[in-house]
């Protein structure tokens, strides 16, 4: 398994719409794992392949306190939203130290593939559908923050930029 370096905002590539995967194959099967590997290593409970400059639609998401129940989603695509809305906070692995609150649909239905090619589709509710939400943002070029007002999302650039200058 290889930990893939994780893409940070503002870097543009995180702009970057996925391609579908039309082909499952042992490539897909080693980039599931090494996903897996890098997300569970960052402490974070879902990654998006856009976050590790690859784009294709693949995402794994572990919400469980044990970290050991990987989810698979493959070509996602939300095909129901709940009538309601949810404010709760997110953080992101590709954006630096911010949690800010964001409005998500409180359960959807989500139609995929695991990366052995099998369909499936999830009803999910509460943490695991904002989960969803969220990674398939990132197959879409979407990051949480674009979610905030324009003043929230110029302080944390301005923030993640001055963060950066005292790295170098």
């Amino acid at each position: 398994m290889i930990l893939l370096p994780i893409l940070k905002y503002p870097d543009e590539r995180l702009r970057i719409v996925a391609d579908q995967i039309t082909c499952f194959n042992e490539q897909i099967a080693k980039i599931v794992e090494d996903m897996a590997y890098t997300m569970y290593h960052s402490n974070g409970i879902g990654l998006a392949a856009t976050q590790v400059d690859i784009h294709k639609r693949i995402i794994v998401i572990d919400i469980s306190e044990e970290r050991n129940n990987l989810m698979v989603l493959i070509n996602p695509e939300i095909v129901t939203f709940s009538d309601t809305k949810e404010l709760s906070e997110e953080g992101c692995l590709s954006v630096f130290d911010t949690y800010e609150k964001v409005q998500r649909f409180c359960s959807i239905t989500c139609k995929a593939y695991d990366q052995y090619g099998v369909a499936k589709t999830i009803d999910a509710y509460g943490l695991l559908s904002r989960c969803i939400q969220h990674e398939i943002d990132h197959l879409n070029g979407r990051i949480f923050i674009d979610y905030l007002s324009s003043l929230k999302r110029d302080r944390i650039s301005s923030r993640i930029k001055k963060l950066n200058k005292l790295k170098k």
